[in-house]
């Protein structure tokens, strides 16, 4: 087991690794989009991209819809592995919508072995999301 300072101290390096081994600038919380976010998640068990909806209810319902409309896109030209969830529930127990990419192998962050996987996994699947959305930004947002 690792100590909270521990955990705390490999997952900045991670992130540092990270940084250093894919130099760009991610989107992000950067979509010019209230409420739509892409993230990186990657923990003792699992690693993942995601697309989340975290605002107002009427707000998600509406970019969920422009999303799914999407879809057949996404899964066939971007993500096949991507999975639709309108209604996701984060550890702090709030609701969102989240379109994600898993990692299938497991994964640990506290287990510098994975990195390099990871890594790789996060640069291809969010630089394909990012391609995704920097198309179809416009019906999204319309």
């Amino acid at each position: 087991m690792f100590s909270k300072e521990e955990s705390r101290l490999l997952r900045q390096e991670f992130w540092t690794s990270f940084g250093k081994s894919f130099p760009r600038k991610w989107i992000l919380y950067d979509t010019k989009l209230k409420g739509l976010s892409f993230k990186f998640h990657f923990d003792n068990k699992k690693a993942l991209v995601a697309l989340d909806l975290e605002d107002d209810l009427e707000n998600r319902i509406n970019y969920w819809e422009k999303l799914s409309a999407l879809k057949s896109i996404l899964l066939d030209e971007y993500l096949p592995e991507a999975i639709f969830d309108e209604e996701y529930i984060l550890e702090n127990h709030k609701e969102i919508s989240r379109i994600y990419v898993p990692l299938e192998q497991k994964v640990s962050i506290h287990n510098k072995n994975s990195w390099r996987e990871v890594m790789e996994f996060f640069n291809e699947k969010m630089t394909l999301f990012e391609a995704f959305f920097e198309e179809y930004k416009d019906i999204i947002e319309g």
